[in-house]
């Protein structure tokens, strides 16, 4: 533990990672006054949102492996099934600030188990609709049950997290995105090929109302309202984090200065990144099966495991993002490093292999490409959460809500734009091309965001000048 009985506001601003042997878990330990080594609620709480986000892809996803039965079922066209495919984005777009607002209100606890309820009803009103327009109906109100995951996890990441894992947990969050993609995959291919896509999607839509019931009685919104977690644990939540962090966290009432929002230089660019990286990993998660099956010809159930397989990309690049994030933060001490750095070079090594794979002949070889593009555009995402909260702090849920809002109005229009581009030129091969040129340009946009000056600076300063001068700042090292 660091004492600073007499730190200047410019030393009390931010506390810069410690080199040093000791660990963060040693560091909260011997300032918590009991002396207990930390207990271990916050990875509870990481599991329950990663659990929250598999089961929402797996809901969202599913769609995709089963489009091609339900064009052919319900008589729809390509572009009209393109449409079916965007209604889920447009409505999960517009409604993230909303939802975000109301899980800042409301907690966590109450704004996830609502929304599960009701994305686990949409699925199953998905399964029961006989036509276009009802089909449309289910998934715009699919969206907007589904629009306050991120947001609200974002946020509870921010109270339960220290600063040295909290990419990690954003990662692991992002991994359990990808874990829900993979199952929808594998799981509606092999539903599909014993039963009608009506079944499927009526069996899918049973394990979110399950783990809705078991969240609320288990989860807690913050620390302090948990009884599980120790005063060492709470400590070591706290540690490393700047001072103007802790102050705002005790003190998030009030509306969301949207102005200064929208004066923030360096939201844009995360917003212009978002927009690409959301755009190609919509392609992966809609249209891909279709192309393999129209440009390789591989059977529906086979094109679902090679979506799989290109998923499991993004599975481990989550993971990874997390933890080449965290490191090189906490061995620099370099924001723009961490999160720039590693989105822009992520993002441009993409480019490159999906471009590659445009002139691979073996088919294998090109999903391996393929794997290894999504897994590097994926090494982005814990960087993009963690580049959020630290520019928002307290207010995440609201200003990820507003990033993940414009990123999905392009996801919105993208499975449109594939379909018009296939019917015109009857070649799927150009959407490779096309997006290898989206991600190159979400690359230049990463490279020039600095996360080091927050958005709300004058509310951070005038927070810290009302804290205590004998506050307790932890330094923060490798946990």
């Amino acid at each position: 533990m660091v004492e600073r009985d007499a730190e200047t506001p410019e030393q009390a601003a931010l506390v810069q990672p410690s080199l040093s042997a000791e660990t963060t878990r040693e560091i909260a330990a011997s300032c918590a006054p009991e002396g207990d080594r930390p207990t271990a609620i916050r990875y509870r709480v990481v599991a329950w949102l990663t659990a929250a986000a598999a089961l929402a892809y797996l809901c969202r996803n599913s769609l995709g492996i089963a489009e091609s039965q339900i064009r052919d079922d319900l008589g729809l066209s390509l572009v009209q099934s393109g449409h079916v495919m965007g209604a889920f984005f447009w409505s999960y777009a517009f409604f993230q600030v909303p939802t975000g607002a109301f899980s800042h209100r409301f907690g966590t606890r109450l704004a996830l188990t609502i929304f599960a309820i009701a994305w686990s009803a949409t699925t199953l009103a998905t399964a029961l609709s006989p036509g276009l327009w009802l089909l449309i109906s289910a998934q715009l109100l699919m969206g907007v049950a589904q629009a306050g995951i991120f947001p609200a996890s974002t946020n509870t990441v921010n109270y339960w997290m220290p600063m040295s894992s909290r990419s990690l947990a954003c990662g692991v969050l992002s991994a359990g995105m990808q874990v829900g993609a993979i199952a929808a995959g594998i799981l509606t291919g092999l539903l599909l090929s014993v039963m009608s896509w009506r079944w499927s999607f009526a069996l899918i839509s049973l394990p979110g109302v399950v783990w809705a019931l078991a969240f609320y009685l288990r989860f807690r919104d913050r620390p302090g309202l948990a009884p599980e977690a120790n005063a060492a644990e709470q400590a070591l939540i706290q540690a490393g984090r700047p001072r103007e962090q802790m102050a705002a966290a005790d003190d998030d009432g009030g509306p969301t200065d949207w102005r200064a929002v929208l004066l923030h230089p360096g939201l844009w660019l995360i917003h212009g990144q978002q927009i690409c990286r959301a755009a190609g990993y919509m392609f992966f998660v809609s249209w891909f099966p279709t192309f393999l099956q129209e440009t390789r010809g591989v059977s529906i159930e086979h094109s679902g495991y090679m979506q799989g397989v290109v998923l499991a990309g993004a599975l481990i690049g989550s993971l990874l993002g997390g933890i080449l994030t965290d490191g090189i933060w906490r061995k620099t001490g370099s924001l723009w490093l961490s999160r720039s750095g590693v989105g822009a070079t992520a993002l441009g090594i993409c480019s490159v292999l999906i471009l590659c794979s445009w002139f691979v002949e073996d088919l294998n070889f090109a999903i391996g490409l393929l794997a290894f593009g999504v897994l590097f555009a994926q090494l982005a995402s814990p960087a993009m959460f963690a580049a959020v909260i630290d520019i928002s702090g307290s207010r995440a849920a609201q200003v990820l809500g507003a990033v993940n809002m414009t990123g999905n109005l392009a996801v919105a229009v993208c499975p449109i734009l594939v379909g018009i581009l296939f019917e015109r030129t009857a070649n799927w091969n150009l959407v490779l091309i096309l997006f290898a040129a989206i991600y190159f340009i979400g690359a230049i946009f990463w490279a020039f965001v600095d996360t080091r000056h927050g958005i709300f600076t004058k509310a951070d300063q005038q927070a810290e000048e009302t804290l205590p001068i004998n506050a307790v700042s932890v330094a923060t090292a490798e946990e």
